[in-house]
């Protein structure tokens, strides 16, 4: 049943994806999430407890997270499943941690805006990176969108996707949760270094398969686009993923760059800041909208190979059960 329900999930998701009144009217479950976890931030992440109080703190945090979430979603799935079609019900709840038809339109919004001006172009890349985007030129903003729909493809549709495939609403949950702490407190400096330990640390865990899979998938997509080349998509992957510090990070957007023809990467500016990270590929830098178009062309075959294998192994699963 699980497999099935990440098929319909995903579905669901990629036609309708997650309504704006809807959004409006009560919030996202990753809202939700990041608000839970700030209130318990605030409560248990005292600036005087040193290194090992913290990471206590952010263990309990995350115990807190992921208890109410498995509880929430295990009584959601009990219920549903007294009631006709329940599962469908369920696929359709699950959808709402999938981001592939928001992604898509975040980083389309990017190419349009940056067609029309660079002011535009930064505005629309704000909201999906987290880089000073007044430090960006045209090439910057295009390497930006399409570093950050590669990253993305992992973390906000194949994990959650694979998760919920194994687990049903409950897994997709538990990724969404473990992530969602790791974007808010997973980060290296005073505050959550310690606090965010546990957080960093399991994030990395549950995306260590869905990384490299995503990498796997972009390079199979590569054979359906025109220009691409999926060889060099694996080979980047496998050579420069593990230049990032992130043992899962540097693998979807090596394996972008590698079937593009493109250099993605590199020195960036944060709050003011300038960090040298490294370079994935070796292609070309002074990209523009029409890369970023590229790169959303290399997405969507990635995601119809996805929905394909999901209702595959959906297949394959029923047939085993009978």
């Amino acid at each position: 049943m699980p497999a099935l329900l990440g098929s319909l999930a995903l579905l669901f998701e990629r036609i309708v994806g997650y309504p704006a009144p809807l959004l409006k009217l009560i919030g996202h479950p990753v809202i939700w999430m990041g608000a839970l976890i700030s209130l318990i931030e605030r409560r248990l992440n005292h600036p005087d407890d040193i290194g090992n109080e913290r990471r206590r703190a952010g263990i309990v945090m995350l115990t807190i997270l992921l208890a109410l979430t498995l509880a929430i979603t295990f009584v959601t799935r009990w219920v549903l499943g007294l009631i006709p079609f329940g599962w469908v019900v369920e696929a359709i709840l699950a959808s709402t941690l999938l981001a592939q038809k928001e992604l898509g339109r975040a980083v389309r919004a990017v190419a349009t805006g940056l067609d029309r001006s660079l002011e535009e172009g930064r505005a629309a890349v704000s909201h999906i990176v987290g880089r000073d985007p007044q430090t960006l030129d045209a090439p910057g903003v295009s390497r930006a969108a399409i570093e950050s729909l590669a990253e993305s493809s992992s973390d906000g549709v194949v994990a959650p996707a694979f998760w919920l495939m194994i687990f049903g609403l409950p897994g997709i949950a538990a990724y969404k949760a473990i992530n969602t702490a790791d974007s808010m407190v997973g980060h290296r400096t005073d505050r959550y270094f310690d606090f965010g330990w546990a957080s960093a640390k399991l994030d990395d865990a549950v995306n260590w398969v869905p990384s490299r899979l995503t990498a796997l998938l972009l390079a199979a997509s590569a054979f359906f686009i025109k220009g691409a080349d999926p060889e060099a998509a694996w080979r980047t992957a496998l050579r420069d993923a593990k230049k990032h510090d992130s043992p899962n990070a540097g693998w979807p957007e090596a394996a972008t760059a590698g079937a593009l023809g493109f250099s993605l990467g590199g020195p960036r500016t944060y709050d003011g800041k300038l960090h040298e990270l490294p370079a994935f590929g070796a292609g070309r830098t002074d990209l523009g909208p029409k890369d970023i178009f590229s790169a959303l062309q290399l997405y969507g075959a990635m995601l119809t190979i996805v929905f394909v294998l999901s209702v595959a192994v959906a297949g394959i699963v029923w047939r085993l059960s009978v």
